[in-house]
Protein backbone atom coordinates (compact mmCIF):
# COMPACT_ATOMS: atom_id res chain seq x y z
CA UNK A 1 0.00 0.00 0.00
CA UNK A 2 1.52 3.24 -0.90
CA UNK A 3 1.71 6.48 1.07
CA UNK A 4 -0.89 8.14 -1.53
CA UNK A 5 -3.26 5.74 -0.69
CA UNK A 6 -2.69 5.80 3.12
CA UNK A 7 -2.72 9.15 3.26
CA UNK A 8 -6.67 9.33 1.39
CA UNK A 9 -7.69 7.00 3.87
CA UNK A 10 -6.23 8.81 7.10
CA UNK A 11 -7.64 11.94 5.56
CA UNK A 12 -11.29 10.01 5.22
CA UNK A 13 -11.06 8.80 8.66
CA UNK A 14 -10.63 12.77 9.83
CA UNK A 15 -13.86 13.62 7.97
CA UNK A 16 -15.88 10.52 9.67
CA UNK A 17 -14.53 11.11 12.73
CA UNK A 18 -15.40 15.00 12.82
CA UNK A 19 -18.78 14.41 10.85
CA UNK A 20 -20.29 11.80 12.76
CA UNK A 21 -18.70 11.09 16.04
CA UNK A 22 -17.91 14.13 17.13
CA UNK A 23 -21.70 15.18 16.47
CA UNK A 24 -23.23 12.20 18.44
CA UNK A 25 -20.12 13.36 21.74
CA UNK A 26 -21.88 17.01 21.26
CA UNK A 27 -25.42 15.75 21.43
CA UNK A 28 -25.64 12.39 23.48
CA UNK A 29 -22.55 12.66 25.86
CA UNK A 30 -22.09 16.17 26.30
CA UNK A 31 -25.51 17.74 24.95
CA UNK A 32 -23.72 21.28 24.17
CA UNK A 33 -26.41 24.22 25.25
CA UNK A 34 -26.44 27.03 22.63
CA UNK A 35 -28.24 29.19 25.23
CA UNK A 36 -25.60 28.46 27.95
CA UNK A 37 -23.87 31.45 29.37
CA UNK A 38 -19.85 30.90 28.90
CA UNK A 39 -17.39 32.13 31.33
CA UNK A 40 -16.14 34.67 28.67
CA UNK A 41 -19.33 36.68 29.25
CA UNK A 42 -19.75 35.98 32.91
CA UNK A 43 -16.78 36.86 34.03
CA UNK A 44 -15.55 39.20 31.35
CA UNK A 45 -12.68 41.34 32.16
CA UNK A 46 -11.02 42.27 28.95
CA UNK A 47 -7.94 40.50 30.01
CA UNK A 48 -8.66 36.71 30.22
CA UNK A 49 -12.10 36.40 29.79
CA UNK A 50 -13.11 38.05 26.15
CA UNK A 51 -15.86 36.61 24.19
CA UNK A 52 -14.53 36.10 20.67
CA UNK A 53 -15.57 35.05 17.48
CA UNK A 54 -15.44 31.25 17.01
CA UNK A 55 -12.94 31.24 13.75
CA UNK A 56 -10.32 33.68 15.40
CA UNK A 57 -10.64 31.44 18.66
CA UNK A 58 -10.19 28.45 16.63
CA UNK A 59 -7.20 29.57 14.91
CA UNK A 60 -5.63 31.21 18.51
CA UNK A 61 -6.51 27.23 19.95
CA UNK A 62 -5.07 25.70 17.20
CA UNK A 63 -2.12 27.51 17.07
CA UNK A 64 -1.38 27.49 20.96
CA UNK A 65 -1.74 23.38 21.06
CA UNK A 66 0.38 22.98 17.58
CA UNK A 67 3.92 23.85 18.63
CA UNK A 68 7.21 21.83 17.90
CA UNK A 69 5.94 18.47 19.81
CA UNK A 70 3.66 16.98 16.72
CA UNK A 71 6.38 17.73 14.44
CA UNK A 72 9.42 15.94 16.83
CA UNK A 73 7.42 13.26 17.74
CA UNK A 74 6.74 11.47 14.76
CA UNK A 75 9.79 12.31 13.11
CA UNK A 76 11.47 10.36 16.26
CA UNK A 77 8.46 7.27 16.59
CA UNK A 78 8.95 6.59 13.17
CA UNK A 79 11.83 4.24 13.84
CA UNK A 80 9.55 1.80 14.57
CA UNK A 81 8.62 2.30 11.15
CA UNK A 82 5.96 4.18 9.52
CA UNK A 83 2.71 1.61 10.36
CA UNK A 84 2.54 2.56 14.25
CA UNK A 85 2.97 5.92 13.64
CA UNK A 86 0.45 6.38 11.04
CA UNK A 87 -2.06 4.43 12.72
CA UNK A 88 -1.26 6.31 16.21
CA UNK A 89 -1.34 9.25 15.01
CA UNK A 90 -5.16 8.67 13.25
CA UNK A 91 -6.97 6.55 15.43
CA UNK A 92 -5.33 7.95 18.25
CA UNK A 93 -6.49 11.66 17.40
CA UNK A 94 -10.01 10.40 16.32
CA UNK A 95 -11.00 8.37 19.58
CA UNK A 96 -8.24 10.00 22.05
CA UNK A 97 -6.55 13.04 21.65
CA UNK A 98 -9.65 14.96 19.61
CA UNK A 99 -12.27 13.86 22.39
CA UNK A 100 -9.88 14.61 25.51
CA UNK A 101 -9.50 18.19 23.98
CA UNK A 102 -13.46 18.25 23.33
CA UNK A 103 -14.06 17.22 26.89
CA UNK A 104 -11.28 19.21 28.74
CA UNK A 105 -13.31 22.51 26.58
CA UNK A 106 -16.73 21.53 27.64
CA UNK A 107 -16.02 21.03 31.45
CA UNK A 108 -14.27 23.93 31.69
CA UNK A 109 -16.73 26.53 30.15
CA UNK A 110 -19.43 25.28 32.74
CA UNK A 111 -17.26 25.27 35.39
CA UNK A 112 -15.86 29.13 35.42
CA UNK A 113 -13.14 28.89 32.84
CA UNK A 114 -11.17 27.12 35.68
CA UNK A 115 -8.21 24.83 34.83
CA UNK A 116 -7.73 21.23 34.80
CA UNK A 117 -6.27 21.54 37.54
CA UNK A 118 -8.62 22.89 39.89
CA UNK A 119 -11.52 20.97 37.84
CA UNK A 120 -10.09 18.23 39.77
CA UNK A 121 -10.92 19.62 42.99
CA UNK A 122 -14.47 20.87 42.18
CA UNK A 123 -15.03 16.96 40.81
CA UNK A 124 -12.38 14.81 42.57
CA UNK A 125 -11.35 16.58 45.48
CA UNK A 126 -8.68 18.91 47.19
CA UNK A 127 -5.82 16.03 47.16
CA UNK A 128 -6.23 15.25 43.35
CA UNK A 129 -6.08 19.10 42.62
CA UNK A 130 -2.92 19.82 44.73
CA UNK A 131 -1.35 16.40 42.57
CA UNK A 132 -2.38 18.11 39.38
CA UNK A 133 -1.12 21.13 39.35
CA UNK A 134 2.07 19.79 40.37
CA UNK A 135 2.12 17.60 37.65
CA UNK A 136 1.60 20.54 35.52
CA UNK A 137 3.83 22.96 36.80
CA UNK A 138 6.77 20.47 36.37
CA UNK A 139 5.19 19.32 32.63
CA UNK A 140 5.02 22.61 31.06
CA UNK A 141 8.12 24.17 32.06
CA UNK A 142 9.97 21.15 31.15
CA UNK A 143 8.11 21.21 27.62
CA UNK A 144 8.78 25.06 26.72
CA UNK A 145 12.46 25.01 28.41
CA UNK A 146 12.72 22.53 25.71
CA UNK A 147 10.62 24.24 22.89
CA UNK A 148 13.03 27.86 24.21
CA UNK A 149 16.47 25.89 23.74
CA UNK A 150 15.02 24.39 20.17
CA UNK A 151 14.01 27.93 19.01
CA UNK A 152 17.25 29.46 19.70
CA UNK A 153 19.25 26.46 18.31
CA UNK A 154 16.95 27.46 15.09
CA UNK A 155 17.45 31.18 15.33
CA UNK A 156 21.56 31.09 15.89
CA UNK A 157 24.05 30.81 13.14
CA UNK A 158 25.24 26.94 13.19
CA UNK A 159 28.17 25.28 11.39
CA UNK A 160 25.47 24.06 8.86
CA UNK A 161 23.90 27.30 7.87
CA UNK A 162 24.76 28.33 4.41
CA UNK A 163 22.63 31.32 3.19
CA UNK A 164 23.37 30.25 -0.53
CA UNK A 165 21.80 26.12 0.09
CA UNK A 166 18.97 27.05 2.61
CA UNK A 167 17.38 23.66 1.79
CA UNK A 168 21.05 21.84 3.20
CA UNK A 169 20.82 23.17 6.48
CA UNK A 170 19.50 21.18 9.36
CA UNK A 171 19.78 23.03 12.31
CA UNK A 172 20.24 26.75 11.77
CA UNK A 173 17.30 29.00 10.24
CA UNK A 174 18.36 32.98 11.14
CA UNK A 175 16.34 33.77 8.13
CA UNK A 176 12.81 33.00 9.95
CA UNK A 177 14.27 35.87 13.04
CA UNK A 178 13.00 38.83 10.78
CA UNK A 179 9.65 37.25 9.90
CA UNK A 180 9.02 36.24 13.63
CA UNK A 181 9.65 39.67 15.15
CA UNK A 182 7.39 40.93 12.59
CA UNK A 183 4.61 39.17 13.14
CA UNK A 184 4.49 40.54 16.95
CA UNK A 185 4.23 43.94 15.58
CA UNK A 186 1.38 43.20 12.61
CA UNK A 187 -0.31 40.95 15.51
CA UNK A 188 -0.19 44.04 17.82
CA UNK A 189 -1.46 46.42 15.25
CA UNK A 190 -4.00 43.84 14.45
CA UNK A 191 -5.74 42.98 17.85
CA UNK A 192 -6.04 46.70 18.11
CA UNK A 193 -8.04 47.78 14.63
CA UNK A 194 -10.12 44.73 15.97
CA UNK A 195 -10.90 45.14 19.85
CA UNK A 196 -10.41 49.06 19.80
CA UNK A 197 -11.36 50.44 16.09
CA UNK A 198 -14.11 47.74 16.32
CA UNK A 199 -12.57 47.36 12.29
CA UNK A 200 -13.75 44.06 10.24
CA UNK A 201 -12.07 40.67 10.82
CA UNK A 202 -12.00 40.41 6.77
CA UNK A 203 -9.81 43.16 6.10
CA UNK A 204 -7.70 43.43 8.80
CA UNK A 205 -6.75 39.75 8.30
CA UNK A 206 -6.80 39.92 4.39
CA UNK A 207 -3.76 43.26 5.17
CA UNK A 208 -2.00 41.13 8.16
CA UNK A 209 -1.37 37.71 5.82
CA UNK A 210 -0.14 39.57 3.31
CA UNK A 211 1.97 41.27 5.54
CA UNK A 212 3.39 38.22 6.96
CA UNK A 213 4.05 36.30 3.78
CA UNK A 214 5.96 39.91 2.44
CA UNK A 215 7.87 39.28 5.64
CA UNK A 216 8.78 35.39 5.19
CA UNK A 217 9.96 36.70 1.39
CA UNK A 218 12.42 39.32 2.80
CA UNK A 219 13.68 37.18 5.26
CA UNK A 220 14.12 34.45 2.43
CA UNK A 221 15.92 37.59 0.74
CA UNK A 222 18.45 38.77 3.43
CA UNK A 223 18.60 35.90 5.93
CA UNK A 224 20.73 37.17 8.13
CA UNK A 225 20.50 41.03 7.83
CA UNK A 226 23.26 42.31 6.89
CA UNK A 227 25.21 40.55 9.80
CA UNK A 228 28.27 38.95 9.98
CA UNK A 229 28.58 35.32 11.68
CA UNK A 230 30.66 36.89 14.76
CA UNK A 231 28.45 39.67 14.85
CA UNK A 232 24.82 37.35 15.15
CA UNK A 233 23.70 36.80 18.73
CA UNK A 234 24.38 33.88 20.10
CA UNK A 235 21.98 30.92 21.36
CA UNK A 236 22.08 32.29 25.64
CA UNK A 237 21.07 35.79 23.65
CA UNK A 238 18.16 34.14 21.96
CA UNK A 239 17.00 32.55 25.10
CA UNK A 240 16.90 36.01 26.80
CA UNK A 241 15.02 37.52 24.03
CA UNK A 242 13.06 34.50 24.10
CA UNK A 243 11.79 34.65 27.50
CA UNK A 244 11.61 38.68 27.61
CA UNK A 245 8.90 37.74 24.50
CA UNK A 246 6.83 35.23 26.76
CA UNK A 247 6.99 37.49 29.82
CA UNK A 248 5.17 40.30 27.70
CA UNK A 249 2.73 37.66 25.84
CA UNK A 250 1.34 36.66 29.27
CA UNK A 251 0.84 40.09 31.03
CA UNK A 252 -0.67 41.84 28.12
CA UNK A 253 -4.62 41.49 27.65
CA UNK A 254 -4.66 38.25 25.49
CA UNK A 255 -6.29 40.18 22.40
CA UNK A 256 -3.93 42.56 21.66
CA UNK A 257 -0.99 40.19 20.97
CA UNK A 258 -2.26 36.49 21.16
CA UNK A 259 -5.60 36.00 19.70
CA UNK A 260 -4.28 38.17 16.40
CA UNK A 261 -1.10 36.47 16.06
CA UNK A 262 -2.36 33.27 17.14
CA UNK A 263 -4.83 33.27 14.54
CA UNK A 264 -2.47 34.98 11.80
CA UNK A 265 0.06 31.54 12.73
CA UNK A 266 -3.13 29.52 12.20
CA UNK A 267 -3.74 30.44 8.42
CA UNK A 268 0.04 30.54 7.69
CA UNK A 269 -0.06 26.77 8.60
CA UNK A 270 -3.22 25.87 6.49
CA UNK A 271 -1.93 27.17 4.11
CA UNK A 272 1.72 25.58 4.42
CA UNK A 273 -0.47 22.29 5.02
CA UNK A 274 -2.67 22.96 1.85
CA UNK A 275 1.09 23.10 0.04
CA UNK A 276 2.63 20.15 1.53
CA UNK A 277 -0.42 17.83 1.13
CA UNK A 278 -1.02 18.96 -3.09
CA UNK A 279 2.63 18.93 -3.68
CA UNK A 280 2.73 15.06 -1.81
CA UNK A 281 -0.20 13.69 -3.80
CA UNK A 282 1.21 15.05 -6.96
CA UNK A 283 5.06 13.72 -6.73
CA UNK A 284 3.17 10.15 -5.34
CA UNK A 285 6.49 9.34 -3.22
CA UNK A 286 7.46 5.66 -2.10
CA UNK A 287 8.02 4.79 1.47
CA UNK A 288 11.72 4.57 2.09
CA UNK A 289 10.85 3.45 5.71
CA UNK A 290 10.14 -0.03 6.55
CA UNK A 291 6.44 -0.55 7.55
CA UNK A 292 7.65 -1.89 10.70
CA UNK A 293 11.07 -2.02 12.22
CA UNK A 294 9.94 -3.69 16.06
CA UNK A 295 13.65 -4.20 17.56
CA UNK A 296 15.72 -1.24 16.23
CA UNK A 297 19.06 -0.70 18.08
CA UNK A 298 19.55 1.04 21.24
CA UNK A 299 15.27 1.97 20.73
CA UNK A 300 13.01 1.18 24.00
CA UNK A 301 10.49 -1.26 23.06
CA UNK A 302 7.46 -0.07 20.67
CA UNK A 303 4.72 -1.00 23.47
CA UNK A 304 4.34 1.19 25.33
CA UNK A 305 6.66 4.02 23.82
CA UNK A 306 5.64 4.51 20.74
CA UNK A 307 2.63 6.03 22.53
CA UNK A 308 4.58 8.17 24.36
CA UNK A 309 7.12 9.38 22.12
CA UNK A 310 4.12 10.84 19.18
CA UNK A 311 2.01 12.64 22.33
CA UNK A 312 0.71 15.86 20.10
CA UNK A 313 -0.10 14.50 17.02
CA UNK A 314 -2.08 11.63 18.24
CA UNK A 315 -3.29 13.11 22.23
CA UNK A 316 -1.59 15.74 24.78
CA UNK A 317 -2.49 16.14 28.02
CA UNK A 318 -1.25 20.09 27.32
CA UNK A 319 -3.66 20.64 25.25
CA UNK A 320 -6.27 20.24 28.32
CA UNK A 321 -4.26 23.30 29.86
CA UNK A 322 -4.64 25.28 26.74
CA UNK A 323 -8.29 24.18 26.68
CA UNK A 324 -9.44 24.84 30.32
CA UNK A 325 -6.32 27.63 30.41
CA UNK A 326 -7.42 30.02 28.10
CA UNK A 327 -9.66 28.56 25.11
CA UNK A 328 -12.76 28.49 27.74
CA UNK A 329 -12.19 31.84 29.01
CA UNK A 330 -12.64 33.27 25.15
CA UNK A 331 -15.74 30.92 24.42
CA UNK A 332 -18.34 32.69 22.89
CA UNK A 333 -21.19 30.18 22.60
CA UNK A 334 -21.13 26.74 24.08
CA UNK A 335 -21.89 24.78 21.02
CA UNK A 336 -18.26 26.38 19.55
CA UNK A 337 -16.51 23.97 21.73
CA UNK A 338 -17.12 21.22 19.05
CA UNK A 339 -15.31 22.65 16.31
CA UNK A 340 -12.61 24.23 18.42
CA UNK A 341 -11.95 20.88 20.62
CA UNK A 342 -12.64 18.60 18.51
CA UNK A 343 -11.66 20.00 15.19
CA UNK A 344 -8.71 22.02 16.31
CA UNK A 345 -7.15 18.60 17.61
CA UNK A 346 -7.84 16.98 13.85
CA UNK A 347 -6.09 19.83 12.34
CA UNK A 348 -3.16 19.18 14.44
CA UNK A 349 -3.11 15.54 13.82
CA UNK A 350 -2.96 16.32 10.33
CA UNK A 351 0.13 18.14 10.92
CA UNK A 352 1.38 15.32 13.03
CA UNK A 353 1.18 13.19 9.63
CA UNK A 354 2.43 15.22 7.70
CA UNK A 355 5.63 15.16 10.30
CA UNK A 356 5.23 10.97 9.46
CA UNK A 357 5.62 11.34 6.00
CA UNK A 358 7.93 13.64 5.52
CA UNK A 359 10.16 11.97 7.65
CA UNK A 360 9.54 8.53 5.68
CA UNK A 361 8.56 9.36 2.10
CA UNK A 362 11.58 11.74 1.00
CA UNK A 363 14.86 10.10 1.55
CA UNK A 364 15.94 8.09 -1.92
CA UNK A 365 16.02 4.61 -0.61
CA UNK A 366 15.73 2.91 2.20
CA UNK A 367 19.73 2.32 2.74
CA UNK A 368 19.59 6.15 2.68
CA UNK A 369 17.01 5.93 5.25
CA UNK A 370 18.66 3.85 7.68
CA UNK A 371 21.81 6.13 7.86
CA UNK A 372 19.50 8.68 9.37
CA UNK A 373 17.73 6.34 12.05
CA UNK A 374 20.63 3.89 11.90
CA UNK A 375 20.59 3.94 16.19
CA UNK A 376 18.06 5.08 18.98
CA UNK A 377 20.55 8.05 19.53
CA UNK A 378 20.52 9.25 16.13
CA UNK A 379 16.69 9.48 15.62
CA UNK A 380 16.36 10.49 19.02
CA UNK A 381 18.21 13.83 18.33
CA UNK A 382 15.43 16.20 19.21
CA UNK A 383 17.31 19.09 16.98
CA UNK A 384 18.29 17.08 13.96
CA UNK A 385 15.10 15.48 13.72
CA UNK A 386 13.57 18.68 13.80
CA UNK A 387 15.71 19.96 10.58
CA UNK A 388 15.05 16.27 8.60
CA UNK A 389 11.08 17.70 9.39
CA UNK A 390 11.69 20.58 7.42
CA UNK A 391 13.52 19.43 4.35
CA UNK A 392 11.03 16.74 4.17
CA UNK A 393 7.80 18.96 3.89
CA UNK A 394 9.98 21.72 1.69
CA UNK A 395 10.35 18.63 -0.71
CA UNK A 396 6.84 18.20 -0.89
CA UNK A 397 6.18 21.53 -1.87
CA UNK A 398 8.62 20.95 -4.58
CA UNK A 399 6.14 18.99 -6.23
CA UNK A 400 4.39 22.02 -7.32
CA UNK A 401 7.22 24.44 -8.57
CA UNK A 402 8.52 25.93 -5.33
CA UNK A 403 11.88 26.50 -5.33
CA UNK A 404 12.95 24.42 -2.57
CA UNK A 405 15.04 27.14 -0.89
CA UNK A 406 11.54 29.06 -0.68
CA UNK A 407 9.64 26.14 0.45
CA UNK A 408 12.65 25.87 3.12
CA UNK A 409 12.28 29.18 4.42
CA UNK A 410 8.52 28.58 4.97
CA UNK A 411 8.29 25.51 6.65
CA UNK A 412 10.88 26.86 9.15
CA UNK A 413 8.85 29.68 9.94
CA UNK A 414 5.92 27.35 10.06
CA UNK A 415 7.95 25.63 12.89
CA UNK A 416 9.23 28.65 14.96
CA UNK A 417 5.61 30.38 14.52
CA UNK A 418 3.53 27.67 16.22
CA UNK A 419 6.57 26.66 18.43
CA UNK A 420 6.56 30.39 19.78
CA UNK A 421 3.07 30.72 20.02
CA UNK A 422 2.95 27.59 22.02
CA UNK A 423 5.55 28.90 24.16
CA UNK A 424 3.31 32.44 25.11
CA UNK A 425 0.07 30.02 25.01
CA UNK A 426 2.35 28.23 27.87
CA UNK A 427 3.51 30.74 30.09
CA UNK A 428 0.13 32.25 30.12
CA UNK A 429 -1.18 28.82 31.87
CA UNK A 430 2.10 28.23 33.95
CA UNK A 431 1.18 31.67 35.44
CA UNK A 432 -2.50 30.64 35.89
CA UNK A 433 -1.00 27.43 37.57
CA UNK A 434 1.06 29.64 39.79
CA UNK A 435 -2.12 31.84 40.71
CA UNK A 436 -4.04 28.77 41.77
CA UNK A 437 -1.10 27.56 43.39
CA UNK A 438 -1.37 31.25 45.87
CA UNK A 439 -4.88 31.16 45.70
CA UNK A 440 -4.43 27.80 47.96
CA UNK A 441 -1.32 29.31 50.12
CA UNK A 442 -3.54 32.23 50.47
CA UNK A 443 -6.07 30.08 53.06
CA UNK A 444 -2.79 28.55 54.79
CA UNK A 445 -1.62 31.02 57.44
CA UNK A 446 2.15 29.73 57.51
CA UNK A 447 2.86 30.21 54.02
CA UNK A 448 1.24 33.25 53.72
CA UNK A 449 3.77 34.27 55.55
CA UNK A 450 6.65 33.77 53.73
CA UNK A 451 4.49 36.81 51.46
CA UNK A 452 4.83 35.84 47.87
CA UNK A 453 2.20 37.29 45.61
CA UNK A 454 1.94 35.00 43.22
CA UNK A 455 -1.64 35.72 43.10
CA UNK A 456 -0.46 38.66 41.37
CA UNK A 457 0.05 38.26 37.59
CA UNK A 458 3.05 39.61 37.03
CA UNK A 459 4.79 37.94 39.76
CA UNK A 460 3.17 34.77 38.89
CA UNK A 461 4.88 35.71 35.23
CA UNK A 462 8.36 36.14 36.18
CA UNK A 463 8.10 33.00 38.40
CA UNK A 464 6.98 31.24 35.52
CA UNK A 465 9.50 32.55 33.16
CA UNK A 466 12.50 31.45 35.53
CA UNK A 467 11.07 27.78 35.75
CA UNK A 468 11.34 27.86 31.83
CA UNK A 469 15.00 29.14 32.17
CA UNK A 470 16.07 26.81 34.22
CA UNK A 471 15.15 23.58 32.08
CA UNK A 472 16.50 25.62 28.77
CA UNK A 473 19.49 26.45 30.43
CA UNK A 474 20.46 23.80 33.27
CA UNK A 475 23.07 21.09 31.98
CA UNK A 476 23.29 17.41 33.14
CA UNK A 477 26.76 16.26 32.67
CA UNK A 478 27.26 19.11 29.78
CA UNK A 479 23.92 18.44 27.97
CA UNK A 480 20.96 20.58 28.41
CA UNK A 481 18.40 19.81 31.28
CA UNK A 482 15.24 19.96 28.94
CA UNK A 483 16.89 17.55 26.68
CA UNK A 484 18.23 15.54 29.47
CA UNK A 485 14.81 14.93 31.13
CA UNK A 486 12.36 15.11 27.29
CA UNK A 487 12.07 11.22 27.96
CA UNK A 488 9.91 12.28 30.83
CA UNK A 489 8.19 14.87 29.12
CA UNK A 490 6.14 12.28 26.90
CA UNK A 491 5.04 10.22 30.10
CA UNK A 492 4.44 13.40 32.00
CA UNK A 493 2.01 15.04 29.29
CA UNK A 494 0.53 11.57 28.48
CA UNK A 495 -0.34 11.12 32.26
CA UNK A 496 -2.21 14.55 31.81
CA UNK A 497 -3.99 13.25 29.29
CA UNK A 498 -5.10 10.73 31.05
CA UNK A 499 -5.96 11.86 34.45
CA UNK A 500 -8.06 14.65 32.41
CA UNK A 501 -10.32 12.14 30.74
CA UNK A 502 -10.46 10.23 34.24
CA UNK A 503 -11.59 13.66 35.99
CA UNK A 504 -14.18 14.27 32.45
CA UNK A 505 -15.48 10.25 33.25
CA UNK A 506 -16.29 11.29 36.99
CA UNK A 507 -18.17 14.27 35.72
CA UNK A 508 -20.59 12.33 32.93
CA UNK A 509 -20.67 9.69 35.63
CA UNK A 510 -22.36 12.06 37.92
CA UNK A 511 -24.93 13.78 35.78
CA UNK A 512 -25.87 9.92 34.53
CA UNK A 513 -24.85 10.60 31.11
CA UNK A 514 -22.74 8.10 28.75
CA UNK A 515 -18.88 8.02 29.57
CA UNK A 516 -17.40 5.10 28.19
CA UNK A 517 -16.42 7.17 24.98
CA UNK A 518 -14.37 8.93 27.87
CA UNK A 519 -13.31 6.08 30.18
CA UNK A 520 -12.14 3.66 27.76
CA UNK A 521 -9.76 5.94 26.75
CA UNK A 522 -8.82 6.97 29.97
CA UNK A 523 -7.78 3.79 31.13
CA UNK A 524 -5.53 2.85 27.86
CA UNK A 525 -3.74 6.36 28.37
CA UNK A 526 -3.13 5.57 32.23
CA UNK A 527 -2.14 2.17 32.07
CA UNK A 528 0.18 2.52 28.94
CA UNK A 529 1.42 5.92 30.63
CA UNK A 530 2.17 3.49 33.53
CA UNK A 531 3.57 1.42 32.28
CA UNK A 532 6.40 3.30 30.35
CA UNK A 533 7.21 5.51 33.33
CA UNK A 534 7.67 2.15 35.71
CA UNK A 535 10.05 0.87 32.97
CA UNK A 536 11.72 3.83 32.95
CA UNK A 537 12.46 3.55 36.62
CA UNK A 538 14.14 0.80 35.98
CA UNK A 539 16.63 1.78 33.31
CA UNK A 540 17.39 4.61 35.49
CA UNK A 541 18.19 2.51 38.57
CA UNK A 542 20.28 0.54 36.29
CA UNK A 543 22.35 3.33 34.95
CA UNK A 544 22.42 4.89 38.21
CA UNK A 545 20.61 8.74 36.90
CA UNK A 546 19.60 9.77 40.21
CA UNK A 547 17.72 13.13 39.24
CA UNK A 548 15.54 10.91 36.75
CA UNK A 549 14.90 8.29 38.93
CA UNK A 550 13.73 10.70 41.75
CA UNK A 551 11.30 12.44 39.20
CA UNK A 552 10.28 9.57 37.61
CA UNK A 553 8.87 8.32 41.14
CA UNK A 554 7.27 11.31 41.87
CA UNK A 555 5.40 11.03 38.57
CA UNK A 556 4.29 7.48 39.30
CA UNK A 557 2.77 8.41 42.53
CA UNK A 558 1.14 11.24 41.47
CA UNK A 559 -0.64 9.21 39.01
CA UNK A 560 -1.56 6.66 41.25
CA UNK A 561 -2.96 9.23 43.70
CA UNK A 562 -5.18 10.65 41.03
CA UNK A 563 -5.99 7.88 39.52
CA UNK A 564 -7.06 6.21 42.86
CA UNK A 565 -8.92 9.32 43.99
CA UNK A 566 -10.96 9.06 40.66
CA UNK A 567 -11.49 5.23 40.71
CA UNK A 568 -13.08 6.11 44.61
CA UNK A 569 -15.29 8.92 43.28
CA UNK A 570 -16.17 6.32 39.97
CA UNK A 571 -17.21 3.30 42.69
CA UNK A 572 -18.60 5.23 45.20
CA UNK A 573 -20.31 8.11 43.18
CA UNK A 574 -19.78 10.70 45.70
CA UNK A 575 -20.24 14.37 45.38
CA UNK A 576 -18.37 17.03 46.33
Amino acid sequence: MGPGLVTAIALLGYFLGYRYYSAWLAKRVFQLDASAVTPAHAQEDGIDFVPTRPLVLFGHHFASIAGLAPMLGPAVAVFWGWLPAFLWVVLGAVFIGCVHDFSALVLSARHRGESIGTLCEDILGGRAKGLFLALIFFGVSLAMGVFVFVISLLFSWGDDFNPAALDQSSTSFPEVVMPSAGLMVVALVCGWLLYVKKKPLLPVTVVGFLTLLSLIALGFLFPTLGFSRESWPSQSTWIWALMIYAYLASVLPVWLLLQARDFLNSLLLILGLILMYTGFFLQGPSFDAPAFNPNPVGAPPILPFVFITIACGAASGFHSLVASGTTARQLDNETHARPIGYGGMVAESLLGLIAVLACTCVIPGRDSWALHYGDWETASGLGEKLGFFISGSASFMGGLGVPVEMATTLVAMVVVSFALTTLDSATRLLRFNLEEIGAAWAKSPILRVLGVPLQNRFVATLMACGSICFFAFYKIDGVPAGLSLWTLFGGTNQLIAGLALLTATVYLKRKGRICWPLAIPAVFMVCMTMFALITKLFDFYRDAQTLLLVLASLLVLIGLGVSGTAVKALAGDKRR
